[in-house]
């Protein structure tokens, strides 16, 4: 399966609390991707929480943005990677 880095701006800052609303949040993320076909893998987030870079798997670019305008995501951009780990030449 391809994988996909999708950065997103949040105006203002994404703010993510450690309970049980945001748990209810993420799962009805991972819902909606496991029904269009796409993985939420990981992501990371700038200091001042206004920028996000995600890592997904999914079929095709189109997939990524219909999962991420259903959970009510933005999308600045997709690109498609391929890992390159230093530990691969050992």
């Amino acid at each position: 399966m391809p994988r996909y880095l999708i950065q997103r701006t949040f105006p203002g800052g994404l703010a993510i609390l450690a309970n049980e609303v945001a748990a209810d949040a993420f799962r009805r993320v991972v819902e909606t991707n496991a029904e269009l076909g796409v993985t939420w893998l990981h992501s990371y987030v700038s200091d001042d929480k206004e920028t996000s870079y995600c890592i997904w798997d999914g079929p095709n670019p189109e997939a990524i943005r219909k999962a991420s305008k259903a959970s009510g995501l933005p999308v600045d951009s997709i690109t498609r990677i391929t890992v390159l780990d230093p530990h691969f030449y050992h």
